[in-house]
């Protein structure tokens, strides 16, 4: 009797640690998946940032269009920056993360 109480208190023990560790491993957070070389939108973050430099030492008389120009690259230069964050956080349909 002693020996059947042991095998039935070590078989609910496993039980409840091993629902516990299930639960834990449930909630816990997925790792980030890993950031992927992009190294076209990175090209482009470049150039964007050559032509900000080049119409920024451009003399000023362009009648506002020189600085909506750098106005509108800023804007692109920040989309950049946030497709490039974007595709590093998420996963899009048939793509794998490695």
């Amino acid at each position: 009797m002693k020996r059947m109480m042991a095998v039935f208190a070590a078989a609910i023990l496993s039980l409840v640690l091993g629902a516990s560790s299930a639960a834990f491993a449930a909630s816990a957070p997925a790792p980030a998946p890993k950031p992927e070389n992009q190294p076209e939108m990175v090209s482009a973050l470049e150039h964007l940032r050559e032509a900000k430099r080049a119409l920024e030492s451009a003399s000023r008389d362009k009648g506002g269009h020189r600085a909506k120009a750098i106005a509108l690259i800023n804007d692109a230069i920040r989309q950049v920056e946030e497709g490039i964050q974007y595709d590093n956080t998420h996963t899009s349909p048939g793509e794998r993360k490695h």
